[in-house]
């Protein structure tokens, strides 16, 4: 019996050192810790992770990246461009559905102004984020300099994030995620959502992965927004949704990558190899007066001609709208590939990417926005742009 007992004692031992253990590792998982970061242009920058409870996030793409990952309740003032209840602001985004502010504009409406927004504030405004009292500022004016003055003004951390040219692709954009993941000891829901984005890649990949070059299909993008909506000759070489869905994209021998306009006989001379149009749905309010003066704009487009043209939800509003542009590569594939795709509703698809992103399922309320024309139509181009 003696025994017995020194065994179920030693047990008993055992078992609160090891109780212990994991306490200590679950509160040192959240524990404020003071570290330097490196920030996305270079900044070395001392925080104090998990501790901030005024957050302030400023310039294009800065709240929509904090809303992937931080936490709402901890703003302290919001841009004018994202307050929907101010009459006097930017508003010309505001046909364009984004799932940021779909999902949290209503507790951005009761925020201070800590700026105005927009493509035209091209400084941080220092006295209005003053005014909001934040301990760290999330910023995506990706000037070092500027950063580190801002810095030394509010007297708070400034943390500058960047994204880079592939958007949701991008490793700037992991990176940023991660970035701020550590900043606020949101380490794990960084990690999910890269893990979830990597999975739809591969998903997509996996479903093309055996399609014969023969069988590829032409496709041409156009409308993609650079500072603004623009029109069919605004496209793409490498664009990185044509590379993930494996499709031949109609322009490739452009001497720059990235967002570009070209010019009208080029169009003209691609147009016969183009099997599929996709159009950025936020480009029709200039295409169609464009086609209204000219009926011939697209005579020269196969795609056109034979009716296979398809607009994608706008993505670029007040920078990237990462969620969307990973919707729109699904889409591109799914169109290009009917069959292979056959099991993917867009719907469906899109509530889960926003579920993934912000934790809320928004595909009705994107596709009712008056850009979006009900989400991934086909367009009937004999009607349509009359």
């Amino acid at each position: 019996m003696k025994f017995k007992k020194i065994i179920a004692l030693l047990l008993a031992t055992i078992l609160l050192f090891s109780f212990g253990a994991c306490s200590n590792n679950s509160d040192k998982k959240d524990k404020s810790e003071t570290l330097t970061v490196t920030d996305m242009v270079g900044r070395e920058v001392e925080v104090t992770t998990g501790s901030y409870k005024k957050v302030v996030c400023i310039g294009a793409g800065a709240l929509r990246m904090y809303s992937y990952v931080g936490d709402i309740s901890l703003l302290a003032g919001v841009e004018d461009i994202d307050n929907t209840s101010l009459e006097n602001r930017p508003k010309m985004f505001d046909g364009v559905a984004r799932p940021y502010l779909l999902a949290y504009g209503e507790e951005f409406k009761s925020l201070p102004s800590c700026g105005v927004g927009g493509p035209a504030a091209q400084t941080a405004e220092a006295e209005k984020i003053l005014a909001c009292e934040p301990d760290i500022v999330i910023s995506e004016y990706e000037d070092a300099d500027k950063s580190n003055a801002l810095s030394e003004q509010l007297g708070v951390p400034v943390i500058t994030l960047k994204t880079g040219y592939n958007g949701v692709f991008d490793e700037s954009f992991r990176n940023s995620l991660l970035l701020l993941g550590q900043v606020f000891n949101k380490t794990e829901k960084a990690d999910a959502l890269i893990s979830f984005i990597d999975k739809e890649v591969k998903a997509i990949k996996d479903k093309t992965a055996n399609v014969k070059e023969e069988d590829k299909p032409t496709v041409y993008i156009c409308g993609l927004g650079n500072w603004g909506t623009t029109n069919h000759l605004m496209t793409a070489q490498n664009y990185p949704a044509f590379e993930i869905a494996n499709v031949k994209n109609a322009v490739n021998d452009l001497a720059n990558d990235g967002i570009q306009p070209i010019e009208k006989e080029k169009f003209e001379a691609i147009g016969k190899d183009v099997d599929l149009m996709i159009i950025d749905a936020a480009a029709i309010k200039n295409i169609k007066p464009l086609y209204s003066e000219d009926k011939n704009l697209f005579s020269s487009c196969k795609a056109f001609n034979e009716g296979n043209v398809y607009l994608q939800l706008p993505y670029n509003a007040y920078y990237t709208n990462f969620e969307t542009a990973l919707m729109n590569t699904w889409f591109i594939a799914k169109t290009a590939y009917p069959d292979l795709f056959a099991d993917v509703d867009m719907t469906a698809k899109a509530n889960e990417i926003t579920k993934a992103f912000l934790g809320k399922e928004l595909a009705e309320e994107m596709f009712n926005a008056p850009t979006s024309f009900g989400g991934y139509p086909k367009v009937d181009t004999k009607t349509f742009f009359e």
